[in-house]
């Protein structure tokens, strides 16, 4: 796309960036989006630093083109990734979950191009000041960990947009080419999508997982957790024991035993439907068809590209 910022600040022909999410986001998925001239993010929050390694060096072999890795800023071995970025020469990094003006200017000093990605205005603006190079901005229709102030997307990117001049992606319910042109209409410059890369063929969730997010129903995702980190999860046995939780009133030590550890990767790597923790974004239950992720980006482009035409023919210009 001509005169686009996301495209020329990253190095690829489309403004598509796949989420970096866990369990789901590994070298194949990521190698497939920026084969297919997006920009694909490896998902370092389920990943041991080794794993990272390993994981970025298949990436390399297994595209020429840019990708990325996501780092949630509140890892335990934060200093551990933050050094093998830099040996395996990563040049694109996603933060989240954090203070930005902790690792931004530590990264760029390394010739990395980072964004981070935010539930607020606010946050926004911390990270212009912190200088990162493009801010996602999330809104709370999306799978997994979301913001506090529970801002749609619809709400939050044009309030992004107000408050900063840098170059600004949309998530949050977005896996379509028209809800990738309404991202726009509000003033992003570029969309990352999060479950409908979950969903495809080459995505490292779990067969099992991937089936039943496409059967969801409308409704059938609720953002829950909200004592720890608010996470919006598939209503399952896990999410029932969570509800009936909330509404006792328990403590956040109570919620924190009940979560225990590893209970993402029990449901999303692993398939476990009942116990494990389902994370996916509002708009799974938009698909009901697992696909490649070359089909979904023809699909995503094209559907942008007709929806553009039909807006132009629609307001006579």
């Amino acid at each position: 796309m001509a005169n686009n910022r996301i495209c020329d600040l990253f190095g690829i022909k489309y403004p598509v960036i796949q989420g970096g999410m866990v369990w789901c986001s590994g070298w194949r998925l990521a190698s497939a989006v920026s084969n297919a001239d997006g920009l694909g993010l490896l998902g370092a929050g389920s990943m041991y630093p080794e794993v990272l390694r390993e994981h970025i060096r298949k990436c390399k072999s297994a595209t020429d083109k840019p990708f990325g890795v996501n780092i949630p800023l509140m890892y335990p071995d934060i200093d551990t990734i933050m050094k093998i970025l830099v040996e395996e020469e990563v040049k694109i990094v996603f933060t989240s979950a954090g203070n930005p003006k902790t690792w931004t200017s530590f990264l760029k000093g390394h010739g990395v191009t980072v964004a981070h990605v935010v539930s607020s205005a606010r946050f926004a603006l911390k990270c212009e000041e912190a200088g990162v190079d493009a801010v996602v901005a999330e809104g709370f229709e999306a799978g997994g960990h979301n913001g506090r102030e529970e801002t749609t997307t619809l709400c939050l990117v044009p309030a992004v947009r107000k408050s900063i001049t840098l170059p600004l992606l949309a998530a949050g319910g977005i896996g379509t080419g028209n809800s990738m042109l309404a991202a726009f209409a509000l003033g992003a410059e570029g969309v990352q999508i999060g479950t409908r890369f979950a969903l495809t063929e080459e995505s490292s969730a779990h067969e099992d997982f991937k089936s039943l997010c496409l059967s969801l129903n409308e409704g059938d995702t609720r953002l829950m957790l909200k004592k720890l980190a608010p996470t919006r999860l598939v209503k399952n046995e896990f999410f029932r024991q969570v509800e009936d939780a909330e509404s006792r009133g328990v403590s956040v030590e109570e919620m924190r035993e009940l979560l225990g550890k590893g209970r993402a990767k029990k449901g999303i790597f692993e398939g476990n439907l009942k116990e494990g923790e389902l994370e996916i974004g509002q708009i799974a239950s938009f698909f009901r068809e697992k696909q490649t992720v070359e089909d979904v980006m023809e699909e995503i482009i094209r559907e942008f590209n007709g929806g553009l035409d039909k807006l132009k023919e629609m307001s006579g210009l």
